[in-house]
């Protein structure tokens, strides 16, 4: 199995933060990128909350799904199979789901909507967490075709 290369995280920032900084970026322009992330954490404080980095990822971790569904071929019919999601696979989701309903949301700027659906997020309101619900909804009317995830 390949090796990861070993990252490198500047001072003052996180694995995590680093990953978001780079599903943030377009067209590879980092510094907007970072900026992004760095107002959306501005305007996080400056709505009353101390640590806007521990709300960051509170909301993530609120946004991860456990199941998601699967489709799979079986005698020519296709099954929706619940699966459980995989560590690194749920912050991906989580993060992917953010940014999507982020991004949808349109008259304000980008760092503006990025904390106001991270602050959504940990009070369990928001897009990201309606994608979250209906992803386990899925999950849970197709629990009966379970048996057939072992194909």
């Amino acid at each position: 199995m390949a090796q990861k290369r070993p990252t490198f995280i500047p001072e003052g920032s996180s694995l995590l933060q680093e990953k978001f900084i780079n599903c943030v970026m377009r067209g590879g322009k980092k510094t907007t990128a970072q900026r992004i992330f760095r107002d959306a954490m501005e305007i996080i404080a400056a709505k009353g909350h101390k640590e806007p980095v521990k709300v960051f990822e509170k909301a993530l971790d609120t946004i991860k799904p456990t199941l998601e569904v699967k489709a799979k071929r079986i005698g020519g019919a296709v099954y929706q199979i619940p699966m459980e999601v995989k560590p690194a696979r749920q912050m991906t989701l989580s993060i992917r789901w953010l940014l999507e309903t982020t991004r949808g949301k349109r008259n304000a700027p980008m760092a503006q909507k990025l904390a106001n659906e991270l602050l959504a997020a940990i009070n369990n309101e928001g897009a990201a967490i309606k994608k979250r619900d209906d992803v386990m909804k899925m999950a849970q009317a197709n629990k009966a075709f379970a048996h057939y995830a072992k194909y």
